[in-house]
């Protein structure tokens, strides 16, 4: 039969990737996260950013009298470890977002993993990268400028 008449099948579809073990193997790793995470935030909450001398100061802020994009996220942190949102979004509401992004990262993955799918996901391409920082450094000339004072710590 000529080349021309031959029936080409559709490649099939590649089966997922499967992590080896059972369900507290696959979940050992988010799990240990999760913990690191709690322990953080459980920390930021019991050590109050608010009172000086508990953390360092910031950097830029010390030496130019401007907000990096990060100013205020340890008292952001506090604020969400003891449930204020209104005082958490008014320290850094970039940082919250952030927070928000992490944990819904974070229970995809787990998800993932608890099905035993070896992937967390999408994975970020350079243009994400690139908007990251378009976003991180908008941020940082608003909350500096005298208009965007709202979004200064």
């Amino acid at each position: 039969m000529p080349p021309h008449n031959r029936h080409v099948s559709e490649p099939a579809a590649r089966p997922q990737a499967r992590l080896p073990g059972g369900l507290p193997r696959r979940l050992a790793a988010p799990l240990g996260v999760l913990a690191a995470a709690t322990a953080a935030f459980a920390w930021l909450g019991a050590v109050d950013p608010n009172e000086p001398g508990h953390y360092p100061v910031c950097p830029l802020l010390h030496l130019t009298g401007l907000f990096c994009p990060a100013c205020g996220g340890l008292r952001s942190a506090h604020a969400v470890a003891h449930g204020d949102l209104a005082a958490a979004l008014g320290a850094n509401a970039l940082a919250v977002a952030g927070y928000t992004a992490g944990a819904a990262y974070w229970a995809l993955w787990a998800c993932r993993a608890a099905r035993g799918l070896r992937t967390a996901g999408p994975r970020p391409r350079a243009v994400h990268w690139w908007a990251l920082g378009a976003l991180l450094l908008v941020f940082t000339v608003l909350r500096n400028l005298p208009f965007g004072s709202g979004l200064a710590p």
